[in-house]
């Protein structure tokens, strides 16, 4: 990520770019002064006149229109494609600002700004709340920040919300960081026999509780929602585990119905080349392992 001029914050720099009100045309020209037309009786004029027609708003008052490109900062990780899967969903315009996580851009002080917790996924929205902008952290506030902003993907009935905020925060506590340390003695602590079956069990275990709840319907929230965006990078990762998407054909099903909608597969796309180039690249690796891992409060 670029380093931005440390002044200027992102949201400074989202509220300094709202367009300003166009100005008004010069009154130079001479106005020709409009034609008196016949005065008529006030009764017959009245009869006449007929009542102003409103207009119709071309969108509705509770979806805002975004006037302005949303900034996500990013890296194509499961907790990045929740965002980009959600704001493509939404049809939202947005913009990537590449986090690179291997490199350390995550400790930029700009970026800190924004995410104290020097994790991506993170978001500028200039058209935020009153207009004004605001920036979010962490991938599931951010799923329902922009649900709440829409009216999409997060029903505004409580029993149903409540429903897709289980399943949210299921993925966020245990399908998220449990595929995460699984992958991760897998993949750099392979000998660490404890580590590697403890985790690999877990995610089997979570899987199992995935599939149980898919037996019947075609969503984890009865409808499609955020909760369905925000496990299914990880569901990808964690099927991929010894094969293991075998033991689950309602997860399997349910990855190809999510995978066939033109979001999903588009949002698992995005920044896919920045990936490739850090994975072909061993001295980018060995950096990225010095960054990512051992870190302790600063």
């Amino acid at each position: 990520m670029a380093k931005a001029n440390a002044a200027v914050s992102p949201l400074n720099r989202a509220a300094a770019a709202k367009p300003s009100k166009p100005a008004s045309k010069s009154k130079n020209k001479k106005e020709k002064a409009p034609a008196k037309s016949p005065a008529k009786p006030a009764a017959k004029a009245a009869a006449k006149t007929k009542a102003p027609t409103k207009a119709k708003p071309s969108i509705s008052p509770k979806i805002p229109a975004q006037q302005r490109m949303i900034e996500l900062y990013y890296w194509p990780t499961p907790n990045g494609w929740k965002v980009s899967i959600m704001l493509e969903e939404c049809g939202l315009p947005y913009e990537i600002k590449p986090v690179n996580i291997g490199r350390g851009d995550q400790f930029d002080p700009v970026f800190l700004a924004i995410a104290p917790n020097n994790r991506m996924p993170a978001i500028v929205d200039p058209d935020g709340p009153g207009g004004t902008p605001i920036s979010v952290f962490e991938s599931g506030a951010i799923l329902q920040y922009l649900g709440r902003k829409t009216g999409k993907f997060y029903p505004a009935d409580e029993r149903k919300r409540v429903k897709v905020d289980e399943w949210l925060f299921w993925q966020m506590a245990g399908l998220g960081p449990m595929t995460g340390q699984a992958g991760h003695f897998r993949h750099y602590q392979p000998a660490n026999a404890y580590g590697v079956k403890r985790y690999t069990d877990e995610v089997h275990r979570l899987l199992g509780v995935m599939n149980r709840r898919l037996a019947n319907q075609s969503y984890l929230a009865d409808d499609y929602s955020i909760a369905d965006m925000a496990c299914i990078g990880w569901a990808i990762a964690a099927t991929r585990i010894d094969g293991m998407i075998a033991d689950f054909p309602n997860v399997k099903a349910w990855i190809e119905r999510l995978r066939a909608r033109p979001a999903i597969a588009k949002g698992l796309e995005i920044g896919k080349e920045l990936r490739e180039a850090q994975a072909n690249d061993p001295r980018a690796q060995e950096l990225a392992r010095k960054i990512l891992f051992g870190q302790r409060g600063r």
